[in-house]
């Protein structure tokens, strides 16, 4: 079995483990900070929408041997709108302008072939109304709420609505972690982008179902024992999918990131950044959340019950006991040792018993003091030959 394979099944068998839900303060001081900071770089930067939302034209050009810096100051220029400028694989260039009309594109468009020196008519032009993207944006914003109610209800259905909650705020952090790194990172939104969160949040809620599952499996008549607070069987939870949660996540972000680092960046495939990106940072949220945030949360609310508290206190009682036993025994072992074996308080020989005032001898009178002679069994007398004892017992 590798290391690894060990590792997980002393985790699941209580072997090891990390204290999760004991330093939960810790973490949920962590999510809060990396949270304001999301929110902080919205705030300030905002987002880059697409041309999808905000409207405008889409020029693609045949291969040329002019730079990405030199086309995107020619289209800004012209446009007098900031224009982002993408190579493509077959030496080509991808022009988004926000804000342009019919008339004005095709203006661009003479300009910028003048410029490039490349026919106008193999430049492709796509043009994007701002009403069409409102429309994806109200759709998007739809489909994420109705995902997040059906959450909700499922997991307070199969689960209870403790864990519903917690599902709820561990999916609302994804989300704000994620939108936050768009911000900060500057990459453009588009629908791919909005494909990508509702990708990672089904991930994310996947990840929490399997913990909550081991949770709901290990708290049946949590209150007819007296060995784990909820608390701790919660965290043995999470120890005894940690392995698996870490295998699921590292398998998929490798594609993932060959998608985003390999084929956005060193390819020059720049269309694949906006979906690449929401499910890297996606998923490397969702597997924090559902460790660290998720079931957390569903420790602290239910160790608010009353059974749960009189739980923890009855759990606690009968540790004390335990930790009063123990010591009591180590010290009944330690003095008979010291009766039996040990050296005496002066550092003496130990002297044998009856030395002090002698002892009595069979005529009543003292004898000198010694070692006590050792008793002989009476022989045995044969009676009709039955060998059987004789006489009478001293």
């Amino acid at each position: 079995m590798s290391r690894l394979g060990n590792l997980g099944a002393r985790l699941y068998r209580g072997e090891v483990g990390y204290d999760f839900v004991g330093k939960r303060m810790f973490w949920y001081g962590v999510s809060i900070l990396i949270t304001i900071t999301a929110i902080v770089g919205l705030g300030v930067r905002g987002l880059n929408m697409g041309i999808e939302f905000e409207g405008g034209a889409v020029l693609t050009t045949p291969k040329t041997s002019a730079s990405v810096a030199h086309t995107t100051e020619l289209a800004e220029k012209t446009s007098g709108h900031t224009a982002i400028v993408q190579q493509l694989g077959n030496g080509g260039m991808r022009i988004q302008i926000a804000g342009l009309d019919t008339a004005k594109s095709t203006q661009v468009k003479e300009e910028i072939s003048g410029e490039l020196k490349v026919d106008p008519n193999k430049i492709d032009t796509q043009l994007v109304g701002p009403s069409w993207g409102e429309q994806i944006a109200n759709k998007a914003w739809l489909g994420l709420g109705i995902f997040m109610v059906l959450v909700v209800i499922y997991l307070a259905i199969a689960f209870e609505w403790r864990m519903a909650l917690s599902a709820l705020i561990a999916l609302i952090h994804d989300i704000t972690i994620t939108v936050g790194v768009y911000s900060l990172v500057g990459f453009e939104v588009t629908p791919g982008t909005v494909i990508g969160l509702l990708t990672i949040l089904g991930y994310s809620l996947y990840d929490t179902v399997v913990v909550f599952d081991g949770l709901r499996e290990g708290s049946r008549n949590v209150t007819k024992q007296t060995r784990y607070t909820y608390s701790e069987i919660a965290n043995r939870s999470i120890n005894s999918t940690l392995v698996r949660s870490i295998n699921t996540t590292v398998v998929a972000l490798l594609p993932v990131a060959g998608l985003l680092f390999i084929g956005g960046g060193l390819l020059g495939g720049g269309m694949l950044n906006d979906i690449a990106l929401s499910l890297f940072v996606g998923l490397a949220a969702g597997a924090y959340s559902s460790i660290f945030i998720a079931t957390p949360l569903v420790a602290d609310f239910k160790e608010r019950e009353p059974q749960m508290k009189a739980l923890a206190r009855r759990v606690r009682a009968k540790r004390l006991k335990a930790e009063e036993r123990g010591g009591a025994e180590a010290q009944e072992d330690a003095e008979e040792h010291d009766h039996e074996g040990g050296a005496p308080q002066d550092g003496g020989d130990p002297a044998p018993q009856g030395a002090a005032a002698g002892v009595v001898g069979p005529r009543g009178g003292r004898e000198a003091p010694g070692p006590r002679p050792q008793r002989r069994q009476p022989a045995s007398r044969g009676r009709g030959g039955r060998n059987r004892p004789s006489g009478k017992r001293r």
